[in-house]
């Protein structure tokens, strides 16, 4: 079993939701942490308020679509803190619509989703996620590092209309972790370094809650344990998946039972 205390977690979209919530959960249980994110506003008020908790955090402005940041991001874990133990690459956007949209009256196509809509949401969810962790886990093993790379799939992943470019990216995340564990099992170092993913639900992230009332009834008519899943309770996950060396290669969900109630 790994011990979080002392380790050091690469976290990108640290400065909300859940990315916070996993670099909060990491200091108060005597880890070290790097956080990363693309709004400098939200990065710096996160910094700032989980001193509180720990001096060991520090930050930087990271926008995942460029590999110059990436580097960046790895070798300043590497320079501050001497190893990387943890990757979190949890960065990631949504931006919803159908990818055709028709008139009711006469059936025809009235409008489609762009091509810039898609692929602002797969940079950042997909190729973001494969910059991050080709940058960290190179760090991990040229310094012989020992974790885990952990990422953040979804329920969405199973298919949700309206959501062709965010589905497809996380889609992507759930098979990752067995992708990545094979090629590390044939380069000789799945023993040091596993890839899981995690799978939430619908969370209650500021963002979530900030919904309309109505919006927020209607899902939670589809969660059996009928309410949001709390982020500190999707990062008590990662910190067990973290532990437990025996944990590698897939995906699990977190998601109150969503799709397996009556009314899934």
């Amino acid at each position: 079993m790994l011990a979080i205390e002392n380790s050091i977690a690469v976290i990108t979209g640290g400065g909300s939701g859940i990315g916070r919530a996993l670099a909060e959960l990491w200091l108060k249980q005597g880890g070290k942490v790097v956080i990363a994110d693309v709004s400098e506003e939200a990065l710096r008020l996160a910094e700032a308020e989980m001193k509180a908790i720990s001096p060991h955090v520090t930050s930087i402005i990271c926008n995942v679509t460029q590999e110059a940041d990436c580097e960046k991001l790895a070798e300043k874990a590497i320079a501050t803190y001497g190893a990387i133990n943890l990757v979190a690459p949890f960065a990631g956007i949504t931006s919803d619509g159908l990818m055709l949209k028709t008139d009711k009256e006469s059936g025809k196509v009235t409008g489609k989703m762009s091509l810039t809509q898609f692929r602002k949401v797969i940079d950042i969810n997909l190729t973001g996620v494969f910059l991050t962790i080709r940058e960290c886990v190179e760090k991990m093993v040229n310094n012989r590092c020992k974790g885990l790379v952990c990422l953040v799939s979804s329920t969405g992943s199973l298919g949700t209309a309206g959501q062709i470019n965010y589905a497809s990216s996380k889609a992507a995340m759930s098979v990752m972790p067995k992708v990545l564990t094979a090629e590390f099992f044939r380069r000789g170092f799945a023993d040091r370094i596993r890839c899981m993913a995690i799978a939430p639900g619908y969370v209650g992230t500021s963002m979530v809650k900030a919904l309309d009332e109505k919006v927020l009834d209607k899902i939670l008519e589809q969660v059996p344990i009928n309410r949001l899943i709390e982020p500190e309770e999707v990062v008590s996950l990662v910190a067990e998946l973290y532990r437990n060396e025996a944990m590698a290669g897939e995906t699990v969900f977190i998601h109150g039972g969503l799709r397996l109630g009556s009314k899934g």
